[in-house]
């Protein structure tokens, strides 16, 4: 089962063309590498529903140093208090969790308690819901994260917007995404770029990093196949990650997970993808 199905998301992604232009560099003889790695748990999924204390224990064996927990996914059992126990206990750090876009609209502050247990500075809603078909859907909800932005800044807490790749589809000839992100105010609401879903739906990543440089403060890394049909081991596809993380300002304050949705065994893709990473020079 994919992970909109769970989220009420829109439907099926449309796939499109990309052309990715690396950035020019200020200083082209730096380089510089990843201080943190995490993994956004949708990758192991299935692992996590059948053993989520040892499938966090091999993620941390791997190297990785953050996650991203999946709130909607109901911590895959366990309480707050529990998964914030086994975090502390293997080293990991869960900046942020994706959750339901229904958490919006209701009451918030069980949720910023939440998030404040599991010493989170996130909370991010990876799409909106099936009934979003509209611009004006698109802006209405726009306000709805504007208010509860508002809200979670009171308490320290971020609430953060991700990509999908149909959000890229032109709604008369406007693209959502692009009015949505207009319409939000930056003082409440960030962003999270999933660059390889932005690829599949016909974005540059670039581009928009560009456009919207202050903006977002959390990234998916996620390489795509040549036919842009779905996501691949990172370094054997089409994203030029080197160019996009050369790209982003001030990366060392921006968590960055690793996310691959369909692998055939997704642990052993996570350690292919954070050995890449690990190793990665920008």
């Amino acid at each position: 089962m994919q992970r909109r199905e769970f989220m009420q998301t829109l439907g099926a992604a449309a796939a499109g063309t990309f052309l990715i232009r690396p950035d020019v560099r200020a200083n082209a003889f730096a380089t510089a590498k990843l201080e943190r790695i995490g993994l956004e748990l949708y990758t192991v999924r299935k692992e996590m529903a059948k053993d989520p204390e040892g499938t966090l224990a091999a993620v941390a064996m791997m190297g990785y140093t953050d996650v991203e927990l999946l709130w909607s996914f109901d911590n895959f059992g366990r309480t707050p208090e529990q998964v914030a126990a086994t975090l502390k206990k293997l080293g990991l750090r869960a900046p942020s969790a994706h959750v339901d876009p229904a958490l919006l609209q209701g009451d918030l502050a069980p949720s910023l308690e939440k998030a404040k247990l599991l010493g989170q500075q996130y909370i991010i809603v990876p799409s909106l819901p099936d009934t979003v078909h509209t611009r004006d859907d698109w802006l209405a909800w726009a306000d709805r994260f504007n208010q509860a932005g508002a809200k979670a800044r009171e308490a320290g807490i971020w609430i953060a917007f991700h990509n999908e790749p149909d959000h890229m589809k032109p709604i008369g000839g406007v693209v959502p995404y692009d009015a949505f992100v207009k319409r939000l105010d930056p003082k409440a609401v960030r962003l999270q770029l999933d660059v390889g879903n932005m690829v599949m739906g016909g974005g540059d990543p670039m581009k928009y990093l560009a456009t919207y440089r202050d903006r977002y403060w959390s990234f998916h890394l996620k390489d795509v196949k040549t036919d842009r049909s779905g996501d691949t081991e990172l370094g054997t596809g089409v994203v030029d990650l080197k160019a996009i993380l050369a790209a982003v300002p001030e990366l060392d304050q921006k968590p960055c997970f690793v996310e691959q949705e369909g692998p055939p065994d997704a642990l052993v893709a996570a350690r292919t993808d954070f050995e890449y990473l690990h190793k990665l020079e920008f």
